[in-house]
């Protein structure tokens, strides 16, 4: 089974997909160490030997920041929002979509759960 960077990547898949399950790779991310180790996007994952997957491990470890290393600096910098409350910051505070996404509709992703208000009553004729 190959492990990087503590993730157990999937056998069965093909190398730029398997790569993908670490976070902060994606496709192009993964075509790009494949190609600098020399390793066919197409070969499976459990295909690799153990020299291939020293090779892949440190172009990793070299070049990229994955999973907690990552996670921890997006935090930080979500935190530096919040502390010098900017505009982007009030609205991670506020649970609001930050990027310029319109909130009349839409936007339950970020807001959550539709809370229903009663509408005002109508008053009866005489």
């Amino acid at each position: 089974m190959a492990r990087i960077s503590g993730i157990d990547l999937p056998k069965n898949k093909r190398g730029e997909i398997g790569l993908t399950y670490i976070f902060g790779i994606g496709r192009s991310t993964a075509q790009y160490i494949l190609g600098k180790a020399g390793i066919d996007f197409s070969k499976k994952v459990n295909e690799w030997n153990d020299e291939e997957l020293s090779q892949i491990r440190n172009i990793i470890t070299n070049e990229f920041k994955v999973e907690g290393q990552l996670r921890s600096e997006v935090q930080m910098s979500i935190k530096r929002l919040l502390d010098i409350a900017c505009y982007r910051g009030l609205r991670h505070r506020k649970g609001l979509p930050v990027r310029g996404q319109r909130t009349r509709t839409n936007s339950r992703t970020r807001k959550g759960k539709r809370k229903t208000v009663a509408g005002k009553k109508k008053a009866p004729k005489k």
